[in-house]
């Protein structure tokens, strides 16, 4: 296993030639990052923000433009995908369709002129440590496997080479709902099992939060934050995260501070606590409240915003509720509880140790909440 450094690695893409706009672009934008041997990092960001880029500049498969890509501490910048020793799991699957299983585990061996016994005894190994009833799927042929079958196998064809590093991108995005659940629980379960190193890409942010150790937030080529889900939902770096971290999204109403007062959404004066506005800049901001930081009532209250109700969402399974609609135009979320009755309007105020302020003219985080501790 490898541990896993980044240091300002930047990766052009060049327009065709010909084209109007000659200028490169930048896939990666000075990338600096540390994997710790054996953590699981989630990487998330709307397409085209630079993961599956982020991925191939890791394994070898592209090399970065400026910058370095350590594994251990040993510059593997310029070392191609082979001589690196990962192991890459593909959304696609990636499996040679006219081999069964276990011919697809052995190729690596084959390859590489190894020698018999050290592919029996890996494929032995690997074929146990993958649980109850992956011996029967290495006798099969590719095209008689699952969707979820053909992931397991592919994730053991990567695992019996012992790789240094495992990069996964989209791995179960091609199954069905109850079958990816499935499978991410299985390939979670082996992750900590081999205690491999992992980068995982993906455009599900439960999946993220599920898989990673930590999740990395992109945009753009660039890596906006890195963190636990905790660090990322209660201490966002920028509105960017704080929106994109967190289902349903954060509400965000502009607002205008003056004397410790903020009026919100050009509607209701908010009379802030000292402590909070002490530290904050006179004029215009933005305030952010997530839907469990809303005090919620029926009827209205001093300092309480009216919110228009379009609908309320009973997740049953969760025991909850989320009351959706706006404040004068903006989008909110609030938590309900699930038996609350249906009402079309709501009268909310922020819960200020739960609030969250940003500046008004651009992304910056003036105030969050902080990580609870829970003890």
């Amino acid at each position: 296993m490898s541990s896993v450094t980044l240091e300002n690695v930047v990766k052009y893409y060049y327009p065709a030639v010909g084209a109007a706009d000659s200028k490169p672009v930048k896939g990666l934008n000075n990338i600096n990052m540390r994997i710790a041997e054996g953590e699981t990092v989630s990487v998330v960001g709307p397409s085209g923000c630079g993961k599956s880029t982020l991925l191939k500049v890791i394994a070898g498969l592209e090399f970065a433009d400026e910058g370095r890509v350590l594994y251990n501490d040993f510059d593997v910048t310029k070392i191609t995908p082979q001589d690196r020793g990962v192991g890459m799991v593909f959304q696609d699957y990636a499996l040679y369709p006219t081999k069964e299983g276990k011919n697809n585990m052995s190729y690596y061996f084959e390859v590489h002129h190894r020698s018999a016994e050290e592919k029996e005894q890996r494929l032995r190994e690997t074929s146990e440590l993958m649980g109850i009833g992956f011996d029967m799927l290495m006798g099969r042929q590719v095209d008689t496997l699952s969707g979820g079958e053909k992931q397991r196998v592919g994730i053991a064809r990567a695992i019996v080479r012992e790789p240094n590093v495992f990069l996964m991108d989209e791995p179960i995005s091609n199954l069905d709902a109850k079958l990816r659940e499935r499978t991410r629980t299985e390939i979670r379960r082996l992750l900590k099992k081999f205690g491999i190193t992992t980068l995982y890409v993906t455009h599900d942010q439960q999946e993220a939060i599920f898989m990673g150790d930590r999740i990395a937030v992109m945009r753009a080529g660039s890596l906006e934050q890195i963190g636990t889900f905790d660090e990322l939902y209660y201490a966002p770096a920028n509105l960017f995260v704080a929106t994109l971290i967190g289902t349903p999204p954060i509400s965000i109403l502009p607002g205008e501070l003056a004397h410790g007062t903020l009026r919100a959404a050009g509607q209701t004066e908010l009379a802030l606590p000292e402590q909070l506005s002490g530290g904050l800049p006179q004029g215009s901001l933005r305030l952010g409240v997530r839907p469990e930081g809303w005090l919620v009532a029926r009827e209205p209250e001093p300092g309480s915003l009216a919110m228009n109700v379009t609908r309320i969402e009973r997740l049953f399974t969760e025991r909850a509720a989320f009351a959706h609609g706006d404040v004068n135009g903006a989008p909110v979320n609030a938590l309900v509880p699930l038996d609350f009755p249906d009402a079309k309007m709501l009268y909310l105020r922020p819960d200020w140790e739960r609030a969250y302020i940003f500046a008004a003219d651009a992304e910056t985080a003036l105030h969050v909440p902080g990580v609870p501790e829970l003890f």
